[in-house]
């Protein structure tokens, strides 16, 4: 399984109006492990950004003036996106830009080169529904170090976004037993529910060993140490 999590900043909101890609970062990820294989580029758009979009990435004119454009650079970004799965947050705005993009070089749209496309912004909204759903709030929730975030920048939030991606999708391992089917009906044959786990008594030794990892747990994190809730919970 391969996932590309990409990001792209802008000249202002709208293609249509004649604005451009300027950066585009993109993180590889196999197999749910971070390869550290990204794709980074910044590229001259040819104009000006809109102010609010220049308050938000900080990429000046003067800066983009010697960088690539994006026919130069264009045969390795999709090199790059081929066949993966593509997680993108509030996916719609991107893909518009760089189809876009695309299209003023002669390739076809971006879906026709790479997987699919997952829109991370909205499944992070059918967990949390009327909750916050930003990538900085995603940070805060999944426990992702954002301090370094003064302003935005397509590698940088596409590493953010990937450590966020990884924590959203992380489901539990069920230990229930899958049922197995008969070879010459394909039915049911045997359904057991659970694997029976021997009981592990724990010595005074390792109690007290768990005691001071969990009061280290709640110093870095605020109190907010899982187990101590879940075990609250649960009268334990």
């Amino acid at each position: 399984m391969r996932w590309v999590i990409l990001d792209t900043e802008t000249t202002g909101l709208d293609p249509d109006d004649g604005h451009r890609v300027i950066e585009i970062g993109a993180v590889e990820v196999i197999n749910r492990s971070i390869t550290g294989r990204d794709f980074h580029v910044y590229l001259n758009p040819e104009r000006d950004s809109d102010p609010g979009a220049l308050d938000v990435h900080g990429l000046t004119t003067e800066f983009l003036s010697d960088k690539p454009k994006f026919n130069h650079v264009v045969s390795d970004f999709l090199a790059f996106i081929k066949d993966a799965e593509l997680i993108i947050h509030n996916a719609p705005f991107d893909l518009k830009f760089l189809n876009s993009e695309l299209a003023k070089v002669g390739h076809p749209k971006i879906t026709e080169i790479s997987g699919p496309v997952t829109d991370s912004l909205q499944h992070a909204k059918s967990l949390y529904p009327g909750k916050r759903n930003s990538l900085d709030a995603l940070c805060e929730r999944y426990q992702v170090s954002n301090s370094h975030r003064t302003l935005h920048g397509a590698l940088l939030d596409s590493r953010l976004l990937a450590e966020v991606w990884l924590g959203m999708t992380r489901g539990q391992d069920s230990l229930a037993i899958e049922e197995v089917y008969s070879a010459s009906h394909n039915t049911p044959a045997e359904k057991k529910q659970f694997y029976e786990l021997p009981s592990v008594m724990v010595s005074p030794e390792e109690q007290q060993a768990h005691e001071a990892y969990l009061a280290a747990l709640d110093k870095t994190s605020g109190d907010q140490t899982l187990w101590r809730q879940l075990t609250a919970r649960s009268g334990a």
